[in-house]
Parts: structure tokens; C-alpha cells; sequence
């Protein structure tokens, strides 16, 4: 059995909050999108990663998932997005930190999803 990507699925009431903090913030490229049907969705991906945006209110009050990013360069992710996106900062974690397992996080929240970047 292989795998090459896992590919998550996240739902908002609204795609426009999605497209604010994947494209906008993390600077992810809309791959797919489909606005005109009853369930709107679009694919998000950027550097390997992919994932689906959905438009489903119902769903989005019932799922708050958090993702984790790794990336090789958090203070330039951390840089950008507390220049031009201080907003979605998390309070509890909104400064690069040295954790006690080694690695250095930062989060960030929207209205419906947490990312936690992370570097070992």
C-alpha cells in the first residue's frame, strides 16, 4: 500500500474566510474551484501540500480542526504573517516559542480552523 499525500478537508460557512488564509496569508494557489453549485468548494495547494476548502454551514459549526505546518524557515512565515496579518495570530501562541520537545511554534486562527507552524 502507498500513499502521496493527504489531503484535508475543511469547512467554513463562508469561502471567502478560506481564501483570506490560504491564498491571501499563506499564499497558497486555488488549484480548483467549483462556486456556481450547492456545495462550493475549492482545492488549495502550495509546495506539495493540497488541500479542499467546502462552503457547508452546518458542517463548519460542528468541525474546528487543527492543522500543523512544519516548515525549515518560521521566523520568515512568522515575519509575514505578523506584518500583514497580525489578526489572525493566536493569543495563546503568538510569538515564535522555543517548546520543551525542541521545536519552535507559532499559531494562527481564523474563524474556523487553528495552524500551528512548526520547526524542529
Amino acid at each position: 500500500m502507498n500513499f502521496t499525500k493527504l489531503v484535508p478537508s475543511i469547512f467554513y460557512k463562508d469561502l471567502a474566510d478560506a481564501k483570506k488564509l490560504f491564498v491571501d496569508c499563506l499564499q497558497f494557489t486555488i488549484t480548483h474551484q467549483e462556486l456556481t453549485i450547492s456545495n462550493p468548494y475549492c482545492v488549495l495547494g502550495k509546495d506539495g501540500i493540497g488541500l479542499m476548502a467546502f462552503q457547508d454551514e452546518k458542517l463548519a459549526k460542528e468541525h474546528h480542526p487543527e492543522l500543523r505546518l512544519v516548515t525549515n524557515s518560521i521566523d520568515e512565515v512568522y515575519t509575514r504573517i505578523s506584518e500583514f496579518y497580525p489578526e489572525l495570530l493566536h493569543p495563546n501562541l503568538d510569538k515564535v516559542t522555543l517548546r520543551p520537545w525542541g521545536a519552535k511554534e507559532f499559531a494562527i486562527m481564523d474563524m474556523q480552523l487553528g495552524i500551528r507552524f512548526q520547526q524542529w
